[in-house]
């Protein structure tokens, strides 16, 4: 049995969706953080589990030819950026072996597994930040949680953020030390400040600014308006979130708008899109758009035929779909997202797609019971995937194609082989990388339904 303390030698043979090594050790799986597959290193056993264990490099031995030096000052401490001591080339072989291994091991599927979509932009490819706040040495700073913690690090040029985002925050931040407004304690649930959330149409570059509160301050906050409007000609829209709540879930329901507008534009797969805060919205646009590309090829409408666009967020993904298809029928849970598909569809002269609020399950089961009988299914649940319930209610329903789209392999694997067990096949997987330098990675699945 392996103890805490000792030193081993071993290579890495593989990388975890969480972006640690993997090396095997006396028979047993050691995961070693910020290693490469091929390092030969000195390994210190930090902590014996009943099955695997943990270690940190004690020496570096060799270095893997897959390693690169970065200049980035805090990925090591914001945990961020798993993945910034390889080559973007390893990064995607790591990520295109992460989908393929969902699939086969979690699902038990043996799909056929199209190339792995990297992305062209590595670097200020969001459009999203959150930046929570904390109160450091007496001043206001922002930046990203230290890993598994809500440690704030401070963060003044996020490599994978716009650069104007740092010289919006600098104002932010400059203002509220200035003004003295207090930062929100989420321990003793004391401040105001909670978040300052960006967002920025990649096409349009047109700016959100989104101050996240625990009650309206909006007096105190007119004269930050100002600067900001006058500084940058591309903010379009400042607005104040207000959450009460002691909670880890950034926004609250109520959004009130301080200056200009309720949303800000972009184009996303040649519509035009409103996007308010509440709305979900990729956070890499032009790998999102390749993303959709690949989930229009696997559902492949015709013309005759209706499509159901589950967790339709804005719609972006059924409106990508709406000129090849007979109809489309969007379900989201979020009231406001819902209200932002209806106006893009109505933005893109769209005719032909229809919007519900609610529960994708329980809308849709409704809906089937009305005579909706979609001949397509999309879905592109949260990480925790589908529900088994939904699960049921899509496969009743009997459409000749589902096409899942996910942010986590695991449970789109796990979703996959439920629907398999409701007589569908996993015909088609293809990876695609939205967060390059994280440990993060898309998939797009296509499902049919065995004609036997």
């Amino acid at each position: 049995m392996l103890e805490k303390n000792q030193v081993h030698k071993a290579e890495i043979t593989a990388l975890t969706s969480e972006g640690s090594g993997v090396c095997r050790i006396d028979g047993m799986a050691v995961f070693v953080p910020e290693t490469a597959v091929g390092d030969v290193c000195e390994v210190r056993i930090v902590k014996v589990l009943k099955s695997y264990a943990f270690g940190i490099v004690e020496k570096l031995i060799t270095p893997s030819p897959d390693r690169i030096s970065d200049n980035c000052p805090v990925y090591k401490k914001c945990g961020g950026c798993l993945l910034r001591h390889i080559s973007y080339e390893a990064e995607c072989r790591t990520k295109n072996d992460i989908v393929r291994d969902a699939f086969q091991r979690i699902g038990g599927l043996s799909p056929q597994f199209d190339d792995f979509l990297g992305a062209e932009a590595t670097e200020h490819y969001r459009n999203k930040a959150q930046y929570p706040l904390a109160v450091q040495d007496g001043k206001a700073v922002c930046g990203f949680y230290a890993p598994r913690s809500h440690r704030v690090i401070p963060v003044e040029n996020c490599a994978l953020q716009p650069e104007i985002f740092s010289d919006i925050i600098k104002i932010v931040l400059d203002y509220i030390n200035e003004k003295k407004l207090s930062v929100y304690d989420e321990n003793s649930n004391t401040g105001i400040i909670r978040h300052i959330y960006l967002r920025r149409g990649a096409h349009s570059g047109e700016i959100m600014v989104c101050l996240v509160v625990r009650r309206d301050i909006s007096r105190q906050l007119s004269a930050l308006c100002r600067r900001l409007t006058e500084k940058f000609s591309d903010i379009k829209s400042i607005v104040m979130n207000i959450n009460s709540l002691k909670t880890n879930v950034i926004l609250g329901d109520e959004c009130v708008t301080l200056w200009g507008s309720d949303v800000i534009s972009d184009t996303m797969c040649g519509n035009t899109v409103e996007i308010s805060p509440l709305s979900f919205y990729q956070v890499n646009t032009v790998q999102a758009e390749r993303l959709y590309g690949k989930a229009l090829e696997y559902a492949a409408p015709e013309k005759s035929e209706v499509i159901a666009d589950l967790y339709c967020g804005a719609g972006t993904i059924g409106l990508s779909m709406a000129k090849q298809a007979a109809k489309i029928i969007g379900v989201e849970i979020v009231p406001q997202a819902v209200e932002n598909a209806k106006k893009n569809a109505l933005r893109n002269n769209i005719a032909n797609a229809e919007f519900h609020c609610g529960d994708a399950g329980e809308v849709f089961g409704k809906l089937r019971k009305q005579g909706c009988k979609p001949d397509i299914i999309v879905i592109d649940p949260p990480r925790k995937g589908c529900f088994p319930e939904t699960i049921s209610v899509i496969a009743k329903a009997a459409p000749s194609r589902i096409v899942i789209i996910s942010c986590n392999p695991a449970t789109a694997a796990r979703d996959a082989k439920l629907l398999s067990e409701h007589g569908y096949s996993a015909d088609k997987v293809c990876g695609v990388d939205l967060f390059p330098r994280t440990g993060h990675v898309e998939c797009v699945v296509l499902m049919s339904r065995d004609k036997t």
